[in-house]
């Protein structure tokens, strides 16, 4: 196991590398820079070109500018810093190093996340299990039904929804101002139920129907059946026998979810008005903040190449026959 977790961790280094040579050049695809944002707000004043992208180094080559930021190329004053030495840069728009601001947005962004996740896996796995055991009655097929309805409706229409209609019929609208949970938590649950609700609605569909699936074909194994023939509760047999090993495969799937997850909460924190990472990526885009934009895309890769290790260990747990040399 100790092996194993080693290797797997060695290979986050080709693999970030990977990603920040993506993230860095692909972003420098996009339309504009910050000098053409900074241009359509001051259409009054003019905005020497040359001055700023001088300023910012963007009048490097772009294999300068990605040595510059991984940390390998000397900055313009002669000293190496960058991703390497745990810089991850200077936010041009909020004036602010970006590791200091990630330190200041992601609690919102992993409060949300660790609550949509928890609601989807409690919406999902309890359905799950009972449209499997009670398969082709009426509950089975209401939970089917209520899967396809969690998957097919979009969570930006959901939440825009929720935000309309109440405010219309009765005055209502949920909390747009944080608070945080060590001031006042129930006002802060208040502000992060519905959202959290919402996103948990929409991952749960998935979970819900591969659920449903993998505990009918346990359910249909000899050791299943001979379990049943000793008389056993079908608590015992459910639970005991049966849940276990369907948890297995469903691992994976809660696994992969994170990227519904991540993805998620940029429009979710954008539309309730949450102040996570998700948001300020959407800021960073529409200014070209470019070390902002590499930086937060950059640490939700590495999260979730650590979910994908930590779905491989849960296997060992769940099925003492996963052996890891």
């Amino acid at each position: 196991m100790r092996a194993y977790i080693i290797r797997r961790l060695a290979l986050l280094i080709p693999t970030v590398i990977m990603v920040s040579v993506m993230i860095f050049f692909l972003l420098r695809l996009l339309p504009g820079d910050i000098v053409d944002a900074l241009q359509q707000i001051s259409l009054d004043i003019t905005v020497d070109r040359a001055q700023i992208e001088e300023a910012l180094g963007l009048d490097k080559p772009l294999v300068v500018q990605y040595g510059r930021w991984v940390g390998v190329v000397p900055q313009a004053d002669g000293s190496l810093s960058g991703v390497i030495q745990g810089d991850l840069g200077y936010s041009w728009l909020n004036k602010i190093a970006v590791a200091k601001l990630v330190s200041l947005k992601w609690p919102v962004t992993f409060q949300l996340g660790l609550m949509a996740l928890l609601i989807a896996q409690m919406i999902a796995l309890p359905i799950g299990i009972y449209s499997a055991i009670r398969q082709d009655t009426m509950g089975d097929y209401i939970g089917r039904s209520f899967a396809i309805l969690c998957i097919s409706v979009p969570s930006f229409w959901l939440a825009t929804m929720i935000i309309v209609f109440p405010s219309i019929w009765w005055g209502h609208m949920p909390p747009i101002m944080l608070v945080r949970f060590t001031k006042d938590p129930i006002g802060n649950l208040e502000m992060f139920i519905i959202p959290a609700i919402v996103l948990g609605m929409v991952m749960s569909g998935g979970t819900m129907r591969f659920t449903r699936t993998m505990m009918l074909e346990v359910l249909r194994q000899d050791y299943v059946r001979t379990a049943w023939a000793k008389g056993l509760r079908e608590r015992v047999v459910v639970m005991r026998h049966t849940l276990k090993n369907a948890l297995i495969p469903i691992a994976t799937i809660i696994g992969l979810q994170m990227r519904i997850l991540i993805g998620g909460t940029v429009i979710i924190e954008e539309i309730f008005n949450l102040p996570g990472m998700g948001r300020l990526i959407i800021r960073a885009t529409q200014w070209r903040d470019y070390p902002l934009m590499m930086g937060l895309m950059l640490i939700f890769a590495f999260v979730l190449v650590l979910v994908n290790l930590m779905t491989d260990l849960t296997y060992a747990y769940l099925d003492p026959r996963v052996r890891y040399k």
